[in-house]
This record gives structure tokens, sequence and C-alpha cells, in this order.
């Protein structure tokens, strides 16, 4: 019982939730009509109403109209309630003139409030034209819009003909410069009962940049008049072209084949017979005729930044920073938006100065491609890291494109920026392998001209202590103290080798320590002292496996020393691309899976594992 009264309240309930939701209230039509036939206008909302009031429709008839239809539903799923519900009010009408016309919105009142529908465009065809029905509507067209025939040899019964089933092949431009894009669409046409479309063969677009334009999913035939004649129509395919070299190229054929369903008569006089009639499937075979596209080279005197971008376009750059430390990261990013080949073209490149370590640029291509050509945002990001302080420049860069529509080139140059650097980071360490100074002390003599005693003993010639015992002193004594500090020179030299090799045998575990450090940075998800501790294991194992300062280290002198001791080439290359991905993450915001912490962590784990070895 409690179950009952439980649902009735929540159906009770239902009409309020209905009035808290939102109102929609739309119009729809088709697309194309022909003059003289029927079509319906519908005016859609999702809520009760009222004083619903239809525009003015001077173009069209009203045949009949407005009929009120109502529609709702009830969903109860776990105790949640979901009610649907429409009120439609329909017109039957029917076109007067060929022509494009507007229908404007209706109104409604709901929840007290007042609502605007859609406005809706319709496109009204002329009605066949006897005269220009025999002629072949696919024999052909003009202005580079090339239809496709129908052939016969696979037709049965007696429905077809040329101008009742084609492909055409529709081109935006036939004349065009390198690299400036033309549209081509392949279009079907059918007056037959079209069941099925396969087979499908389109032309291999060679000496072309080929951009693809996505087409609805859902999309349908509409009706189109064409060579006096209405068809039902739909679109195969849509491309954008950029043609690669001047000169005229040609755009091979295609084909597909259609499954239209034919009538098959029985084949009697008698007036009943038609009534024994059947319907069978029809392939036919289209073929979509080649075409030639004229192309013109570029004109002469491009400007020397020229690097291949046709189109219409807008430049700018920015910096991240013009106040920085030494090791820290400076961003430069250029733009170009507009509309071309933003895909194809180059940007041209910053000149940093020789103190930056610049990583290769990151590049991203927003581009949107429809029928009315490719548009969007190439950009173009620099991250550079400064190694000394001082002031530095970083020069404006020049970009030139050629306008096709304006048929000349056109350039435009992005400002110079100056950056101060503050001196030198403190994430910069110094290693001392040894401390090794030879100081000498200086004895005052006191004058340099000693007293001259009077009362010396003059000694004759040749009776002087020449091969005494102390005359032999004099020499060996002397000669002995070198040989003693030769030693101790020797010694403490064999002393300093000894540290670097301890401190070669120990590097790999300093930079297991330093790594659980990082570790323990990762858990706590702090990116930037994660970054930073893996760095210092790194370039703090190099330190010590090569025993060179750490302030000494370079890509080419660690490259140059691995090398010497037998490191696989890969081996190195991936050692220096983790330093610089671990540096690069440390100061980009890019969402990267291979520059995680996990990543980076695993990476520089393997990579001591593997040198040890």
């Amino acid at each position: 019982m409690n179950k009952y009264i439980i649902i009735l309240l929540t159906l009770l309930s239902v009409p309020l939730l209905v009035l808290g939701a939102n109102v929609e209230f739309t119009a729809s039509a088709p697309q194309a009509v022909v003059v003289g036939n029927r079509f319906s206008l519908a005016y859609t909302v999702n809520q009760e109403c009222k004083d619903f009031r239809a525009p003015e429709m001077p173009d069209f008839s009203v045949l009949m109209g407005p009929s009120t239809s109502r529609s709702s539903s009830v969903q109860i799923i776990n105790g949640s309630v979901n009610k649907s519900m429409s009120v439609t009010y329909t017109y039957v009408l029917v076109a007067d003139n060929p022509g494009t016309y507007t229908i404007p919105g209706a109104t409604i009142v709901a929840g007290g409030e007042k609502y605007t529908s859609n406005s809706l465009t319709i496109k009204v065809l002329p009605a066949d034209q006897s005269a220009q029905a025999s002629q072949g509507g696919a024999s052909g067209s003009q202005g580079g819009n090339n239809g496709a025939s129908l052939n016969n040899s696979e037709s049965k019964g007696s429905v077809s003909g040329n101008n009742q089933l084609f492909v055409r092949q529709i081109i935006s431009k036939t004349k065009v410069y390198e690299q400036e894009a033309f549209l081509i669409t392949y279009k079907l046409y059918t007056r037959l009962n079209l069941r099925d479309i396969a087979n499908v063969k389109f032309p291999e677009y060679k000496d072309f940049f080929v951009q693809d334009i996505e087409l609805d999913a859902n999309r349908q035939f509409v009706p189109e008049h064409f060579n006096g004649m209405n068809y039902n129509a739909i679109v195969l395919k849509q491309a954008l072209l950029y043609p690669q070299h001047s000169g005229t190229i040609t755009i091979d054929g295609g084909s597909l084949d259609a499954i239209v369903v034919e009538r098959v008569s029985g084949g009697g006089n008698n007036i009943f017979d038609g009534f024994f009639d059947s319907y069978q499937d029809v392939r036919k075979t289209l073929k979509i005729p080649s075409a030639k596209i004229e192309v013109m080279p570029l004109p002469s005197g491009a400007p020397k930044s020229f690097k291949g971008a046709v189109g219409s376009f807008n430049v700018n750059s920015s910096i991240s920073t013009q106040n920085l430390k030494a090791n820290d990261a400076v961003t430069v990013k250029l733009t170009v938006n507009g509309s071309g080949n933003l895909k194809l073209m180059k940007v041209p490149d910053f000149e940093f100065p020789a103190d930056f370590d610049v990583y290769d640029p990151k590049i991203d291509n927003s581009v949107k491609v429809s029928a009315a050509g490719a548009s969007g945002t190439k950009s173009v990001e620099y991250l550079a890291i400064p190694r000394f302080g001082g002031e530095f420049d970083i020069k404006g860069v020049e970009f030139s494109w050629f306008d096709p529509n304006a048929k000349e080139y056109k350039t435009t140059r992005t400002p110079d920026y100056k950056i101060t650097v503050e001196g030198s980071s403190d994430q910069t360490q110094v290693i001392t392998t040894g401390n090794v100074s030879n100081k000498e002390s200086v004895k005052n003599l006191g004058s340099d001209i000693r007293h001259i005693h009077s009362d010396s003993e003059l000694i004759e010639k040749g009776s002087g202590s020449y091969g005494t015992p102390g005359f032999i002193a004099g020499y060996i004594v002397p000669l002995a103290v070198f040989i003693l500090l030769l030693i101790i020179l020797q010694k403490q030299a064999r002393e300093n080798a000894n540290v670097a090799l301890l401190r070669t045998k120990r590097a790999s575990k300093v930079a297991v320590r330093r790594l659980k450090g990082a570790a323990a940075f990762m858990k706590k998800d702090d990116c930037n002292h994660f970054y930073e501790e893996t760095m210092k294991a790194l370039w703090g194992y190099l330190s010590d496996k090569l025993s060179i300062p750490q302030a000494d280290l370079t890509k080419d002198n660690v490259r140059e020393k691995l090398i010497a001791k037998g490191a696989d080439g890969a081996l190195i290359d991936e050692f220096l691309n983790t330093l610089q991905d671990c540096e690069f993450a440390r100061f980009s915001s890019a969402s990267d899976e291979n520059l995680s912490m996990k990543a980076i962590y695993g990476r520089a784990t393997k990579l001591i594992e593997a040198l040890e070895e």
C-alpha cells in the first residue's frame, strides 16, 4: 500500500518538475522544396504553453494549420522520475515562386515568459523544365563543375538514363597559385529509388596536399535543381587541395557503384498484370571524370623571410617574463592566426643569446577545416634557460606571406625583447675533489748586504774546503730534501686519486640516496622539488663517476667521457634526453605522460643501473 502512495505522490509532483525545466521552442522545415509541392512547417515546445502566434508567411500558401498535437512520457528508474513532453503546431504549406525565403520565428508564452523560436531559411526550387528534361543532366558542366555519366553496361530494365543518376565533381577554382587551397566536392544526384552505394573509389590527389572535410554522419538527401531538373542530392566527399608545384595538374577520375530498386513488369497485357509486378536491385557503375587545374607559380621578388606561407594572416608574439634569475626558464611564443596553408607553412625561429640553453620548440596547430577553407592558429613556443646573469636581447622575427587575393607579398615583424638575468642561481653546485695548494713563506733577511768583518782571515787559494765532508754534505742534503719532497707530493697525488676512486665507487649509492629523496617529493606531489632532486642525482652521478666538477659538466664533455669509457651511444642519448626532459618538465606546464614524475623517476633509476653495468 505504501508503495502505491509513493508512486501516486511522485506522479503528482511531475508537473512541478516540468515547470522548472528549461523551455525549448524550435521551428523545423525542409531546407529546399519545389514550387507547387506541399511541405510541413512544425513548431515544437517542450512545455505546456499558450498564446501561440505564427509569423507572417507571404511567400507561401497555407493549405492547413495550425494543427496541435501533444505527446508525453514518464520513466521511473530507481526512484528517479523523468518526464518528457512536447506540444507541436504544424502547418502544411506550398511554395508559390522560386527563390530563397526566410520565415521569421513564432512566439509563445510559457510560465509567464515570452519565447521566440528560431527563424528558417528555405530554398524554393523551380519545377522541372520539360524542354531541358531530355538533355543529359550528367553530360558535363561549365565553370569547373564536371558531371559523371552513367555506364549502362550493367543496367537492367527500362528505368535508367544519363539524366536520372549521376555524380558531379565540383571544383571551386580551376586556376590557383601554388599552396593556394581550393575546394573539391563530389555530389550524387538521383531521380531513382536509390538503396545503397558501394565500391567508392575517389581519385588519389597526386601533387596535392589534402585536408578532408568532416561531413555530418546523419546528412540526408536534399532537393536540388540542376540543368532544369530537380534531384535528390547528397554530398559524398569534400576536401581542400593545396597544389605543391606550378603547371597544369591533372586530378584523376574515380568510380562508384549505385544500387537502385527497379520495377520489373509481369509482361502481360491484362489490366491486372500490374498487381504482379516485382522489384529487383540493379547495380549501376558511375564514372567520375578527371579534371585539370592550372597552377600559377608564386610571383618573383619574395622577401628573404618568406617561407611558403600562402593566405591571409596576423602575427604576434609574447614572452613569459623579462626579469628572471640564472637557470630559471623564459618562454617566448609566436602565434600566427588566419586562413591559408597553416599546417604546411614554416615559421621563423627566434635567435637566443649564446649563453642560453634552448629546447626544441613546441608546435601547436589548431586548425578548423570547412568548405570555406582552413582557418585557425599555429603557435610555436620556445623554452630557454639562461646560465649567467646580465642584460640580454632577444630579437624579434620577421614573417612574410603571399596573399592570393591581393596578389602580393606582405611582411610583419614582432617586437624585440630585453631581459634582465640576475646573477647565478643557487642551483649551481661546485664540488672540489682535492685541495692541494703550495705556498712559499717569505723570509726577511734583514738587509741586502752583510757587514764586512775587518778581522777576517784570508785563506790561500787551493787550500779551501773543496772535497771535505762538509762540502760534500752541502750537495747531498739539498738533493735528499728534493727527493723527500717528491715522494711526499707523489703520495699526496695517490691519496687524491684514491679520493676520486672512492667517489667513483660510491657514485651509484649517492645517486640512489638522492633518488629516494626525489621519491619522497613524488609522494607529496611536489613537482618542483622532485625534478630538482632528480636532476641533482643525475648530474651528481656523472660528476662522481667521471671525476669532473659539476660546475664544469657539459653535454659535450659528458658524451666524450662516456664514449671513452665504452658506454653505448643509445644509452648516452637516453641519459642526456632524460636530463633535458627533467629540466623541461620542471618549467613547463605541458601535460605529457612521458614527462610525469613517475616516468622520469623510472627512467633515471634504470639509466643509473645500466651505466653501472
